[in-house]
């Protein structure tokens, strides 16, 4: 004889690992939707100031992904820049070049694509909320403006404010806005290079400096190629994955300090 009710991870675990459940499908429209949100508010001159503590984030963990490349190559820093309105710009004496270069849309992708994860499953949203939480007031090193310091307050307080939401269901949604932010950093980096004129230079633009024979369009499509081809190559990870019931993901979050 059988059992009449099944498990609830014995269903998720019949379910064929690239089919969907239903969450999954709603972090799949969400993670459109937060795309063209995102390139949106990036974009509006108001509404991407109300953004500058995410996006200090986003530029300074790009940026670190250069000094990191730099230093592995032998590079040694000259200064560092991270500003919301400006860019990033790390300048390196030495080092492989193209290697460092690379490095910053390489490293936002892999770094964006983490977060997305968390938009899957619960647990996976506590433990990189922490990652969130040191990344937000870091950049506060270098920042005066007292509008981004407030508004950083603000992020933090919604951090540990989701958490006690459907038992931090609400930071899975909080993680994934920063993941698809992180993930396809180099929409955002041309844009403010084409209708912002920020003083420091794309990636896309120092590798055709770099490259001269290859124009600065033809990097750009190859970086958002990449970059959608490593945000969907995540998606895919999450659907296979992470496949509990909101109920599982609840009791399986419980254990990484309850809420």
């Amino acid at each position: 004889m059988y059992p009449r009710d099944v498990p609830i991870a014995t269903q998720a675990s019949q379910t064929p690992p690239l089919t969907p459940t239903h969450d999954q499908i709603v972090v799949l429209y969400v993670t459109v939707v937060y795309a063209v949100v995102i390139f949106g508010i990036w974009n509006i001159p108001v509404a991407r100031t109300l953004i500058n503590p995410l996006k200090l984030f986003t530029i300074g963990w790009h940026e670190f992904c250069h000094i990191v490349a730099a230093v592995l190559t032998g590079g040694t820093i000259s200064s560092v820049t991270i500003d919301p309105n400006l860019g990033g710009a790390t300048i390196v004496e030495g080092g492989r070049p193209p290697i460092i270069l690379a490095a910053g849309y390489v490293g936002s992708s892999v770094f964006g694509g983490a977060f997305i994860l968390a938009g899957f499953d619960s647990l996976v949203a506590k433990i990189l909320s922490f990652v969130l939480g040191l990344g937000l007031v870091t950049p506060l090193v270098l920042v005066r403006d007292k509008l981004t310091i407030l508004l950083t307050l603000f992020y933090e307080g919604l951090l540990v404010g989701f958490w006690f939401i459907g038992h931090a269901q609400a930071l899975r949604w909080y993680l994934l806005f920063v993941g698809v932010m992180n993930t396809f950093y180099v929409i955002w980096d041309l844009t403010d290079d084409k209708f912002f004129r920020k003083a420091n230079d794309s990636d896309c633009t120092q590798f055709n400096l770099m490259y001269p024979r290859i124009p600065a369009h033809v990097w750009a499509c190859f970086w958002i190629m990449f970059q959608t081809g490593v945000c969907i190559s995540f998606l895919f990870i999450g659907i296979v994955s992470f496949k509990l019931s909101t109920g599982d993901m609840n009791t399986q979050a419980a254990v990484f300090l309850p809420t």
